[in-house]
């Protein structure tokens, strides 16, 4: 067992758009910035009884941190239940189970009035502002958006902790072929190095996050989270815009994750279990021929 490589992120207070196109867009570098949404309504009303006197009757998906099986589809919910009563649980309890992608302007739009797009010099697509949710204790198994857009991702209501990985960093965190994920049987907290040696040669960015703070992640980076307590943030997203990165995006959403769920469809649990053996006996078997000590 072993500990990732991680340096702390850059923290700044604020920034003028300039600024943060010449030393963080251009140069796709994160950073965390603490004062940019102090200005919001938000910053003082969102916390979860907030958002729970909203929730009306609501219905949501729930997900936790067991892998999908057999001929489920890569991304399939653990259950369903009412969002004041999910709430309810992030509010008293520990869980796993966490919401994601949940779109603002479909299922509250009212929060769209406690928050505003800061002028930084990012296109964000308003069309949606996707809000994410997690109980103390649950994980995010470390993964890239594949829509490969620039993020800020808004914290609020407790802490939580986010591992970067810039994208040239997959080829040694075991990324699954055909998702945009890593290997779900990885403790990313506490990795066995034995199994996953090229785990060793990671490097990350270690970010942690309190209220109202906003985390910029540039287009492809993976990110693993760890919920400290129980709470939500809101993510504004910026499309790639370059003809390259555009071109993987539309291979991500339209081959990639259609390619995979037909194969899980026609082969079952023994597709999944073939390519992530294969997967690892490569990574493996390249870690010890660059470290043959190792």
């Amino acid at each position: 067992m072993g500990t990732i490589k991680t340096i702390p992120i850059e923290r700044i207070k604020s920034i003028s758009k300039q600024e943060f196109i010449e030393r963080y867009y251009k140069p796709q570098k994160p950073v965390l910035i603490e004062d940019l949404t102090k200005d919001w309504p938000a910053y003082e009303k969102w916390n979860l009884d907030y958002i729970q006197s909203l929730s009306g009757d609501q219905i949501v998906p729930l997900y936790n941190n067991e892998p999908t099986k057999g001929r489920q589809n890569s991304v399939v919910p653990a259950k369903k239940m009412k969002l004041y009563d999910y709430i309810d649980i992030l509010k008293t309890q520990p869980t796993d189970l966490r919401m994601f992608f949940f779109n603002v302007l479909q299922k509250m739009p009212e929060l769209t009035k406690d928050f505003s797009y800061p002028d930084i010099g990012l296109n964000f697509f308003k069309k949606l502002p996707v809000m994410f949710f997690g109980g103390k204790g649950s994980k995010v198994l470390a993964h890239y958006d594949m829509d490969l857009a620039d993020l800020v991702h808004v914290h609020f209501h407790g802490n939580k902790h986010v591992t970067l990985f810039a994208p040239e960093q997959a080829k040694h965190l075991y990324k699954v072929p055909f998702t945009v994920h890593n290997l779900e049987t990885i403790d990313m907290d506490n990795p066995d190095f034995e199994k996953y040696p090229a785990l060793q040669s990671a490097e990350g960015i270690s970010v942690k996050m309190k209220h109202g703070d906003a985390l910029y992640m540039p287009s492809g980076y993976w990110h693993y989270i760890t919920y400290d307590d129980g709470g939500f943030s809101i993510t504004l997203r910026a499309f790639p815009r370059k003809p390259l990165r555009l071109a993987k995006l539309f291979k991500n959403i339209i081959f990639m994750r259609t390619f995979e769920n037909m194969m899980r469809r026609i082969v079952g649990q023994g597709w999944v279990d073939y390519k992530e053996e294969k997967m690892v006996q490569r990574m493996n078997k390249n870690y010890h021929k660059k470290h043959p000590s190792a």
